[in-house]
């Protein structure tokens, strides 16, 4: 089991130092609005101290998969450029939730956003084709998404696409807040490609009251082969930073070689 860390680039030697052993960088950052902020992100991810196995955050905040304003050809560019980094950078998943680009706008009609979204996702299937890397739809809470909230709904968007580019993730967060059943990482656990973890108010692994015993038992019961991120909204300080990596490896040690296996 490989436990990163989701941060910009810059923490990467940070994150080195304590023990992680890759990074979780956000694509929107990057921009990758044309091949010359594509080139830049290749260049800076190549020189980033941590493979980046895992991108987040996964589209722009002014761009939409959904509603009235949707932009075929440009969500389309913008997913092979996507592709295209995530292939470079030998990551193995791009984490898509970025709940303000399928939020349901007021008024418009469900029915046609969750087509629309079944065609994105069809979109992003064709662009990673071949690349090496799997979308995983990401479902948010209430209060950030209100559509795809929980794994179950996720599930069903990737099971209508039916393409092997598209699984799904797991946000304890968010599985705590939409109070869904710890039994679904069972349920659906042929589905899950990445986990990414906080604690109770979304603070640090390690500092609440969050099930990860339960948890953790669903992913090794199912023989889980993903990885897990820490993903926090607030910087963290570096004792912080070694406290959730140490607390995870008490439940995903390492071996005698160095290799990570569950306890």
């Amino acid at each position: 089991m490989k436990i990163g860390f989701c941060a910009k680039l810059e923490q990467a030697e940070r994150l080195k130092a304590i023990g992680y052993d890759y990074i979780e960088p956000p694509l929107l950052n990057f921009e990758l609005a044309d091949k010359a902020s594509l080139d830049a992100a290749k260049l800076a991810v190549s020189r980033s101290s941590l493979p980046a196995l895992v991108f987040s955050s996964f589209f722009p905040r002014d761009m939409r998969i959904v509603g009235p304003e949707v932009d075929e050809a440009f969500v389309k560019s913008y997913l092979a450029r996507v592709a295209e980094l995530c292939e470079s950078a030998g990551s193995e998943v791009a984490v898509m939730g970025s709940a303000w680009s399928r939020n349901v706008p007021d008024g418009f009609d469900r029915q046609r956003a969750a087509d629309q979204l079944l065609q994105a996702y069809d979109w992003a299937a064709d662009a990673f084709m071949g690349s090496g890397t799997v979308v995983a739809i990401e479902p948010q809470n209430r209060k950030e998404a209100n559509i795809i909230l929980t794994l179950e709904d996720a599930v069903g968007f990737a099971r209508q696409v039916d393409r092997p580019e598209l699984k799904v993730m797991v946000d304890f967060y968010h599985v705590d807040e939409e109070r869904e059943p710890l039994e679904h990482l069972t349920t659906y656990a042929e589905w899950i490609a990445h986990v990414q973890l906080a604690d109770t108010n979304r603070q640090h692994p390690g500092t609440g009251s969050y099930d990860f015993d339960t948890f953790f038992g669903h992913l090794k019961k199912n023989g889980y082969g993903g990885h897990i991120s820490v993903e926090v909204m607030h910087e963290l300080s570096t004792d912080e930073m070694q406290h959730s990596y140490s607390f995870l490896r008490g439940f995903w040690p390492q071996g005698p070689d160095g290799s990570n296996a569950p306890h």
